[in-house]
């Protein structure tokens, strides 16, 4: 017969294995580190295309 594959409930449910606690995001400002990213990502396409246009 096979093997019981039952996987018990996890104490670490709550956190984020092999993440520094400084590099953690709190889950509220999850939205503000996007738009920060969006934003430098649209700043350098831009930059970019005003190097080619040159």
């Amino acid at each position: 017969m096979g093997r019981d594959n039952k996987q018990g409930q996890s104490n670490n449910k709550g956190s984020l294995p092999q993440t520094p606690k400084n590099q953690k995001i709190a889950p509220n400002k999850v939205s503000e580190e996007f738009s920060k990213e969006f934003m430098e990502l649209i700043h350098s396409v831009t930059q970019q295309q005003d190097k080619k246009k040159k």
